[in-house]
């Protein structure tokens, strides 16, 4: 097993938000392997990384990042592969984080999900592997159709809970 999607984190501190990307994934049936490169510390290692990516069989990177959050752009910067930003809260609410992967460049785009919706960028690496693949988008409309059914036992459920002044 090869794998198709890459999870790259600053650090592994990122770690508990990014499991939910990795969960998502291994639910769905996707191959995909988790690193921890920074930015920062190993920008030989990231360059690397990014312009490899491809020839190894990647074909959508999710890249994770919190305070400068640079990244997801860095990688963007190196390669082809479409790039999935998810920006860690940290410090400033994430805002930081989030401004800093959302406002890339002309010609460097990074998809940019919101801060620690590591599962959103899960979803939506699928969506765009789906494309041509008519078994993962088979799985992929089942685990939507799953969240339907999840919100409609929810409100049914809220039937029961009581209330003085609730009407319904």
């Amino acid at each position: 097993m090869k794998p198709i999607v890459s999870i790259i984190m600053g650090s592994t501190s990122d770690l508990p938000i990014m499991e939910k990307t990795a969960q998502l994934l291994n639910e769905l049936k996707v191959p995909f392997e988790m690193n921890a490169l920074s930015a920062h510390r190993t920008p030989e290692a990231v360059e690397k990384f990014a312009t490899e990516a491809k020839d190894k069989g990647i074909q959508v990177i999710i890249a994770a990042a919190g305070m400068a959050a640079h990244l997801p752009g860095v990688i963007a910067a190196s390669t082809t592969l479409p790039v999935i930003g998810v920006p860690i809260k940290s410090t400033l609410d994430g805002m930081d984080a989030l401004l800093a992967i959302v406002q890339m460049p002309p010609g460097i785009p990074v998809a940019t999900v919101g801060i620690n919706a590591a599962q959103n960028a899960g979803i939506l690496a699928v969506q765009m592997l789906a494309l041509h693949d008519v078994e993962l988008a088979k799985r992929l409309n089942s685990y939507k159709e799953n969240l339907k059914e999840k919100i409609t036992k929810a409100n049914e459920e809220l039937k029961t809970v009581s209330y003085e002044y609730k009407c319904n």
